[in-house]
């Protein structure tokens, strides 16, 4: 489950960063009241410790998929 939330916080880092590139629009800034709010500090703080938490995704054997290729052998 918490690799999901990572997954959908990196998704909306992701758009986020995307729309700064393309058009300098920060979404985040946008809704919370600017980069320097403290509200627009915490959501990039906990999407990058969602990153953060994403790296380990890298690294890990995916048993899930083996377990379930073995069941249907």
């Amino acid at each position: 489950m918490l690799d999901r939330i990572s997954l959908i916080l990196i998704i909306i880092g992701a758009l986020n960063w995307g729309s700064i590139g393309l058009f300098k629009f920060d979404i985040v800034a946008w809704i919370c009241g600017g980069q320097g709010s403290i509200v627009s500090r915490i959501i990039y703080t906990v999407i990058a410790l969602a990153g953060v938490w994403c790296i380990s995704l890298l690294f890990r054997e995916n048993d899930v998929l083996e377990t379930t290729m073995d069941e249907t052998k």
